[in-house]
């Protein structure tokens, strides 16, 4: 393990206020939101998608990474030209997705547990030859009358702690994926206990796995009221409950926060973010930036719609997702840059 390669690389993660691109949907995912826009579910299409996202003119100059499937890591431009050296050229890391999606857990009715870990080993070597520089692991939280489970939260937290060792080994910085769900009706209260317990419980499995916490990045969920909560907690009170519970759960260790956007609206992820680095950013020991997938990349799959003919004005609304996203790093994001160009 090269302790210094990695402080460098999640230090090059988190710079000049940009943010992660998550584009790591697998494929059935990727083929459910073609399908709702008529899309053909083909890996060609999949492929042509992937190329608007990374060729978009000046998208370096927002996102440091981007995270990649490993369909797409192996895509190509019609070209010809590998994705890997597009991204690479326009000065953003390779990542990596490498869990394989979330099971139905043995003995937890409505739980589930990440898998991938046999072979992770060999797969993350084959990753880092092919110039990935960070790795991803998603692990999911629901919220309900029964759950989460102790054995839910602890088997999952075992996974992340464990899939993060790996990285570190073969030189790749691992991005830690705990996701509370949102979807429920649980008030923000109940979210903010649950976001407790797991971050706790993750950080306890990461200490016990010898993970080197200046060589990670943490993507956790935002506390928020469940989407069917008749109590929907304001931009500010969202701000207040994300940052003061990661303040009192995650060591000043490491190196950034990358938050996903988990279903939220592009323009409240991006609002609720912009809150926090206003209020905290002087205090936080910590960035406090994004990675996000839907509210970056739907606005430009709405307007793409599987046609060449639409591809330049859905790049233009993906860069400006993208500002968005930069703004609200510095606090600087308003309500008036939507429809504004910015």
């Amino acid at each position: 393990m090269n302790i210094q390669k990695l402080i460098e690389t999640t230090k090059m993660l988190v710079a000049d206020n940009k943010g992660l691109l998550a584009m790591d949907e697998s494929n059935p995912t990727c083929n459910k939101r073609f399908a709702k826009l008529s899309i053909p579910q083909t890996e060609e299409a999949r492929r042509a998608y992937r190329e608007l996202i990374i060729t978009t003119p000046s998208l370096g100059e927002y996102i440091s990474g981007a995270i990649l499937y490993d369909e797409t890591i192996r895509q190509h431009k019609k070209d010809g030209t590998p994705f890997i050296k597009v991204l690479s050229n326009a000065g953003i890391l390779i990542g990596i997705k490498v869990d394989i999606g979330a099971k139905d857990m043995a003995g937890h009715s409505g739980e589930k547990i990440t898998e991938g870990l046999d072979g992770l080993r060999d797969r993350l070597k084959e990753y880092f030859q092919m110039g990935a520089r960070f790795a991803k692991w998603r692990a999911v939280i629901s919220i309900g009358d029964r759950f989460p489970s102790r054995g839910c939260i602890e088997a999952n937290s075992q996974a992340l702690a464990r899939y993060a060792a790996l990285c570190q080994e073969v030189g790749l910085v691992p991005i830690v994926e705990p996701e509370v769900l949102m979807d429920s009706e649980h008030t923000i209260e109940r979210c903010y206990k649950v976001t407790e317990e797991v971050l706790h419980t993750v950080f306890n499995n990461l200490y016990t796995q010898r993970v080197m916490l200046e060589g990670i990045i943490l993507k956790p969920s935002m506390v928020l009221s469940g989407l069917t909560c008749s109590a929907q907690a304001s931009v500010d009170e969202v701000a207040n409950d994300t940052v003061n519970c990661l303040l009192r759960n995650v060591p000043a260790a490491v190196s950034g926060i990358a938050f996903l956007s988990g279903g939220q609206s592009s323009e409240l992820a991006s609002a609720r973010l912009n809150a926090m680095n206003l209020r905290f950013k002087s205090r936080s020991p910590w960035a406090l930036t994004f990675s996000f997938a839907r509210a970056i990349q739907q606005p430009a799959l709405d307007i793409w719609q599987g046609k060449e003919a639409n591809v330049s004005e859905a790049q233009q609304a993906l860069l400006h997702r993208a500002k968005c996203n930069w703004a609200a790093r510095q606090g600087e994001y308003k309500a008036a840059m939507e429809g504004s160009g910015v």
